[in-house]
């Protein structure tokens, strides 16, 4: 049985679909509400669903768990109960990676390209052991993600038990099916895909720096499909442990995205300026770029989707169908 925290999300779900799709038996640990979550999970349901504060309990009493990918956290950038975020983000990795150091089951976890805070450069992206202590992420969610980070490496570095494969993710940008239920936090692409059907111009933040021109903030934005391709390389390659980058190694502008998003939904290419909110303001990352050196050297060698190609599939499978779950 392989658990997946935060499976009924949007990256959990499209894993948890990918794992179904092998054969493989899996455990859900997320909440349900009131969202619509239950639709990430409808073409492919969890063998068991498990209510987070059951997980320890659950835990406790199981022996056929053959590994854990760790999805589950409070990831809106705009976050401002710390204590909320220590205790999902920070306390809970910590009891996961425990429980399997102990049993050495193999753990996975979800970090992220907040920690990068306002590194502006490409070398300045580096998911190597040393460069952990230059960090200093903008906002709490990074912050948090960070923490977790600097603990797991501080343990590795004092011969702290482990388990015997561990892996950490720094996701970039993601998007794709299955994001629908996140509110402020929907990837960009589906903003724009919605605004441009209404008839309405692509709006883009204007540039809080003198030395960017509006729309020039660019990101690492990455489909979906291909984080799954790299999570599950990584449990397919047990000798693999690290924590490593997941981008695509390549920086795109928001007029790129807004553009290859009028070219998927069929229509004018139409761009509008607007102020940024102030609760972005100071805390808005305006480059992101992976450094994907150390998953290249690790073996993993699939090309990944552009970001127009990943755009039009994004489109055409999902978002201009009457049902856009994966």
């Amino acid at each position: 049985m392989i658990i997946v925290t935060g499976g009924a999300g949007f990256i959990g779900s499209c894993l948890v679909a990918a794992l179904k799709a092998r054969g493989e038996v899996v455990a859900v640990v997320d909440r349900l509400r009131d969202q619509g979550k239950w639709r990430n999970l409808a073409k492919h349901p969890p063998d068991l669903l498990i209510d987070p504060d059951a997980l320890e309990t659950f835990l406790s009493n199981s022996t056929e768990i053959t590994a854990v990918f760790h999805m589950g956290a409070i990831s809106s950038t705009t976050a401002r109960d710390g204590d909320l975020v220590w205790r999902t983000n920070v306390e809970l990795s910590e009891t996961l990676l425990d429980w399997c150091a102990v049993r050495d089951v193999p753990f996975f976890y979800a970090s992220s390209a907040a920690t990068y805070g306002a590194a502006d450069r490409p070398e300045l992206f580096s998911d190597a052991p040393d460069s952990l202590s230059a960090l200093r992420p903008l906002n709490l969610y990074g912050w948090s993600k960070h923490v977790f980070d600097q603990h797991l490496q501080a343990r590795i570095d004092s011969g702290g038990l482990m388990p015997r494969q561990w892996a950490g993710l720094k996701f970039f940008n993601v998007y794709g099916p299955n994001e629908y239920h996140k509110g402020s936090m929907i990837s960009v692409v589906k903003v724009k895909y919605d605004e441009v059907m209404r008839g309405a111009p692509a709006r883009l933040f204007r540039s809080d720096r003198p030395d960017l021109e509006d729309g020039a903030q660019a990101r690492d934005f990455i489909w979906v499909g291909d984080l799954i391709s790299v999570m599950l390389w990584l449990h397919d390659h047990p000798a693999v442990s690290g924590l490593f980058n997941c981008g695509t190694g390549t920086a795109r502008t928001y007029v790129d995205l807004a553009n290859a998003v009028c070219d998927a939904a069929g229509v004018p290419r139409r761009i509008e300026f607007i102020d940024m909110p102030e609760s972005l303001q100071g805390q808005y990352q305006s480059y992101t770029c992976a450094d994907m050196t150390r998953l290249r050297e690790a073996g993993y060698d699939r090309p990944f989707t552009s970001l127009e190609d990943g755009i039009t599939r994004y489109v055409r499978d999902y978002l201009a169908t009457p049902d856009p779950y994966l």
